[in-house]
């Protein structure tokens, strides 16, 4: 049996056309919308967000899985393995964009400034919406502008994500000012933020910090008076996380995970992945294919 990792797509395997600009793609959502891609899959450096306007079905993301019905936005972020399953009569916009589209003019910006594209819950929900007119009218623009472009159409589009990202920090839950955060939840967030982006990397707390310029200690104290838990567990957490991903999703052994995440040999693997989940890695992708099975 052949080992196949988890697919990694750019934004230009979206398209149906190639265009000159592979920076974004947004347009109307349904069953119809087919490309050569596999489920479940991760994005390299590009952007999604989702909207529903009708149908059902379930997207999960990173292991969590979450109803799709109408009115309702799904964020997906670079390196965040997921699938969908959708009805026939789903509809709605999907807006694809690359970190370079969105910070083309925008000093001092990031992606990671939306609570949606970054997960300091583990597990980033879909916003519901109360009253959908004003974002059907956003996207409804922006498709329009990208059917048909004019003069200036890039930075019209880009306006119009920025609206749309603005308007759903508004209405997140778990919306965060960074101008307003105070030293220690700032220090945490990028903390949060690093992990999630480094975890194939050999890194521990002394890293992390000597990146944040604080010390070790500063940084355990100052995560764990804001979380419950020290750096350590959350560096742990990521790591888990990204076991389980590999474990559900690909067909790697036990020691070519290991291998990946720079353990120094399977059993030890083995042994760090029980503690932290009750199972060993065999146990937890014995447990996942059954259920897999159970649902055809």
């Amino acid at each position: 049996m052949s080992k196949k990792p988890i697919p990694v797509y750019s934004i230009n395997q979206f398209q149906k056309e190639q265009p000159d600009n592979l920076l974004y793609e947004v347009e109307p959502f349904d069953h119809n919308r087919s490309f050569k891609v596999e489920y479940p899959h991760r994005h390299d450096n590009f952007y999604e967000i989702l909207f529903i306007t009708q149908g059902s079905g379930s997207y999960t993301i990173d292991l969590q899985t979450y109803p799709i019905s109408p009115d309702h936005i799904f964020f997906v972020s670079p390196g965040q393995v997921h699938t969908i399953d959708f009805s026939e009569d789903i509809k709605g916009y999907i807006f694809l964009f690359t970190s370079g589209f969105y910070l083309f003019d925008k000093e001092g910006k990031k992606k990671t400034d939306f609570p949606f594209f970054h997960r300091l819950s583990g597990h980033t929900p879909p916003l519901h919406l109360q009253d959908h007119a004003e974002m059907t009218r956003l996207f409804e623009m922006a498709c329009q502008e990208h059917k048909q472009p004019q003069s200036g159409t890039d930075t019209v589009i880009r306006s119009l994500l920025e609206i749309i990202l603005v308007h759903c920090k508004r209405l997140y839950s778990l919306s965060e000012d960074d101008a307003k955060l105070p030293k220690g939840r700032l220090l945490v967030k990028r903390f949060q933020q690093l992990v999630e982006e480094n975890i194939g990397l050999k890194w521990g707390v002394k890293e992390f910090a000597g990146i944040l310029a604080v010390t070790p200690a500063h940084l355990n104290e100052t995560v764990k008076d804001h979380t419950g838990i020290t750096a350590s567990s959350h560096i742990h957490d990521m790591i888990i996380l990204e076991s389980k991903r590999l474990l559900t999703h690909t067909e790697l052994t036990v020691s070519e995970i290991s291998e990946k995440l720079f353990f120094e040999d399977s059993s030890y693997f083995a042994r760090y992945f029980k503690k932290y989940t009750g199972n060993s890695p065999s146990e937890f992708k014995g447990k996942e294919f059954g259920e897999k099975k159970s649902k055809k």
